[in-house]
């Protein structure tokens, strides 16, 4: 990736952070995003360390407006875009009855909508340049977990995005796939609440018998598709769930 410019959105911390990382670490410019400063600075210095340039744009995603902007500021500070990283994610635990339409409308916004936005503002640039969409969804896309209508709804939403658009792409140089983990150790897991009755038997069918994926793991298959050594990749959805997915 070296010579090539990169926007990682989620990137002040976990898998965000992670990819941002392995994507310096392949020497590529970034523009890293999230809505916590403080964060984004910490990834900054360790993207920095590995010798490339980082611009850091703090925003919230939730407001579309914010995301096209982005995209623009990448290709005024580099010149170039070659990959779009839509790692951003949020989720709230609840009985459907009880969430809020603020929780239910952030969590579509998030995970759905800003994805959308950044792709249509990056999709010209990144037909100049051969390169490559990359969007996080999750293995919730594929089957029903309890307590999590709205995230789920809006990953199979996001993967169904991804190979939409890789077909109206399929006579073109660019790249559009995606990556469903697991449940991963980071600080969205770490902080999760849990609502009133809460039924521990429904909620752990979504987890492995092997344990949560790593997040460096999740992230070097980021960075791998995010560059041109995945040419072959084009309308995939990989997942890398420890199984979950298998039967």
């Amino acid at each position: 990736m070296k010579g090539k410019a990169a926007l990682v959105t989620g990137a002040a911390s976990g898998l965000g952070r992670e990819t941002a990382l392995k994507l310096a670490e392949a020497g590529a410019d970034l523009c890293i995003v999230d809505i916590n400063p403080q964060g984004l600075e910490e990834t900054a210095q360790q993207a920095r360390a590995h010798g490339g340039r980082v611009l850091v744009r703090p925003a919230d995603l939730s407001d579309a407006d914010a995301c096209a902007p982005l995209v623009t500021a990448t290709v005024e500070e580099y010149g170039r875009l070659d990959a779009l990283c839509n790692v951003a994610g949020i989720v709230a635990i609840a009985n459907t009855p009880q969430m809020s339409r603020a929780d239910y409308d952030r969590i579509i916004a998030v995970n759905l909508s800003a994805p959308f936005h950044l792709i249509q503002a990056a999709i010209p640039h990144l037909l100049k340049t051969d390169g490559a969409i990359v969007n996080v969804t999750s293995q919730a896309a594929f089957f029903g977990h309890a307590y999590m209508a709205a995230y789920c709804a809006s990953k199979a939403g996001l993967t169904h995005m991804t190979k939409a658009l890789a077909m109206e792409y399929i006579r073109q140089p660019i790249r559009i796939n995606a990556v469903a983990p697991g449940g991963m150790q980071t600080n969205l897991t770490a902080n999760l609440s849990y609502p009133e009755n809460f039924d521990p038997e429904l909620f752990g069918r979504v987890a492995s018998l092997r344990g949560m994926v790593e997040p460096e793991d999740v992230a070097e298959l980021i960075a791998f598709l995010a560059s041109p050594a995945a040419r072959g990749y084009h309308g995939a959805c990989i997942s890398l769930d420890a199984g979950i997915t298998a039967g």
